[in-house]
């Protein structure tokens, strides 16, 4: 008769991590945080540009007629006030880039400046 036993124990193995696991655990625990810091970051921003808690701007606005320019709008708007300065505000303001405008196209004038001439 051969004698069966149950229950025999099982050795106990302890786990060990490799320097190698070590750097997947690492990546694997700093991948979600990196994440969550990007977004933050990204959506961060969202607050500032939706204009929540900030005074409306205050502008006027002109049309832009045949022959005008950014140059030449900005001397009638603000003629006392650099040029260089005015045309800045102007293009910052308008999302103009390069300077370039169109016929009938509503230009945004700062209420600084606003529209002596027009």
């Amino acid at each position: 008769m051969s004698s069966i036993t149950f229950g025999a124990q099982v050795p106990a193995t302890r786990l060990r991590i490799t320097a190698r696991g070590r750097r997947v655990l690492a990546v694997l625990v700093a991948l979600p945080i990196a994440g969550a810091i990007a977004f933050a970051v990204l959506s961060g921003g969202s607050a500032l540009a939706s204009g929540e808690g900030t005074a409306p701007a205050s502008f006027t606005t002109v049309t832009v007629q045949p022959g005008d320019t950014l140059w030449s709008i900005a001397g009638e708007v603000a003629p006392k006030e650099d040029p260089r300065d005015v045309v800045a505000a102007i293009s910052r303001l308008n999302l103009v880039d390069g300077g370039v405008i169109a016929v009938g196209q509503h230009l945004a004038i700062p209420a600084q400046y606003g529209a002596v001439g027009r």
